[in-house]
């Protein structure tokens, strides 16, 4: 591997630990939820709720901060906005109820919102056309690896300290990815590739709506609006699900919540290697029917008898579930000008966002109501089927790259 390369491959991996730092600061509340809601008296469907206003917040930033890092790029972007939002995460430990609570968590998903798109530019200003679905893979990772970090170090500050101390210790989390993107992103290197701006010929010059109206990134839209839920459930209502459907406590809750993201991990790297081991100018439609296939376990997961069973049905349907999202990614953004990428990005990111705030608030009245999680496992599982279809019945845009030209 040349110098070059190995440069390349550090912003990526470095871009994909922003991803991680996100992720942790997001997911302490829901792997901690079933003694959060109990402390602050929070029902299911205000905790539904809760899940909502940070997807909520989300969806109105990410494609906003999307155009924001295009156009000052993600070196400096990525700093500030890691920094404003560890300092959000911190002030969780202070709520007293559900309505700060509720503020807080639209002020976490507006300072996150330019973590993906700011992740998707670096990938694709530091690779080659040809390695960037590779890239895209490995940079899905940092969302599940944070979610991996997050469940067993949650619950165990919290056994020492309680859910306050467990919420400001891992804030401190983004404290140890600052000197490290400095490191490689501040290089000559870095510099280089991060704050070079492609040039955008006239015929690709977008405007923010062009964009939104893009068929690459529409057609990308529809398989994350079916994929996203099965993600939202495993990060978001799993710990909630083993205390009530299986019993478990807390700390045995920890002790498996890794297991869903490590799935999606393997989804993400493997589906999308594969994909960039074809290279292929038609859209890897094959991979994305096989990576469908194992997403719809999902609907086993009201047959399983132990919770080590749930767990690994959910993990196998996250595992499909972060196959799609590395080809659907890596299409759309072979496929969008190099110049708008980082709106392309946020675009998707607003996308599962809008899944989360419909559907999160729908799985708390569905649960509440019925006692039950089936309803709702049933349901996710259903809507990804008509979101597959259309997806590989919709027609290729033109590629952008030159890949399989």
């Amino acid at each position: 591997m040349t110098r070059e390369r190995r440069q390349a491959w550090a912003l990526v991996f470095v871009a994909t630990l922003t991803m991680a730092v996100s992720y942790v600061d997001r997911q302490v509340l829901a792997v901690l939820a079933p003694t959060v809601t109990r402390a602050l008296a929070i029902d299911e469907t205000s905790y539904g709720l809760l899940a909502g206003a940070f997807s909520l917040a989300y969806l109105v930033g990410a494609p906003l901060s999307g155009r924001l890092i295009d156009r000052f790029g993600a070196r400096r972007g990525l700093v500030g906005a890691v920094v404003v939002w560890s300092l959000v995460s911190a002030a969780h430990a202070l709520a007293p109820g559900f309505g700060t609570l509720f503020a807080l968590r639209i002020a976490l998903g507006l300072s996150e919102s330019p973590s993906f798109p700011g992740a998707t530019q670096t990938v694709h200003r530091a690779l080659p056309p040809e390695e960037r679905a590779r890239g895209i893979g490995i940079l899905f990772t940092g969302s599940s690896l944070g979610a991996i970090v997050a469940a067993p170090l949650a619950t165990a500050v919290e056994a020492r300290f309680g859910w306050r101390g467990a919420m400001l210790v891992t804030a401190l989390v983004g404290l140890v990815w600052l000197p490290l993107w400095f490191a490689v992103a501040w290089s000559g290197f870095g510099r280089a590739r991060l704050d070079v701006r492609p040039a955008a010929p006239s015929h690709e010059r977008t405007s923010f709506l062009d964009m939104l109206r893009h068929r690459a990134v529409l057609r990308a839209t529809l398989l994350v609006i079916g994929s996203s839920p099965i993600v939202a459930f495993a990060l978001i209502w799993a710990s909630k699900y083993l205390v009530t459907t299986h019993g478990l406590t807390q700390a045995a809750v920890g002790r498996l919540l890794w297991l869903p993201p490590l799935g999606f991990d393997l989804g993400a790297v493997l589906f999308g290697d594969r994909a960039a081991r074809l290279r292929s100018r038609s859209a890897p439609r094959s991979l994305v029917a096989v990576a469908a296939v194992f997403a719809l376990s999902l609907a086993l997961v009201p047959l399983a008898k132990t919770p080590l069973v749930a767990v690994a049905l959910v993990s196998v349907a996250v595992f499909g579930s972060g196959g799609l999202y590395a080809l659907l990614t890596g299409d759309m953004l072979a496929r969008v000008p190099s110049s708008c990428v980082s709106v392309a990005g946020g675009c998707t990111a607003a996308a599962q966002a809008l899944a989360s705030v419909v559907v999160n608030p729908l799985i708390g009245k569905s649960v509440q109501a019925t006692g039950s999680y089936t309803t709702a496992l049933l349901a996710l599982a259903a809507l990804l089927v008509p979101c597959v279809v259309g997806w590989l019945a919709w027609p290729d845009a033109p590629r952008q790259d030159g890949v399989g030209a």
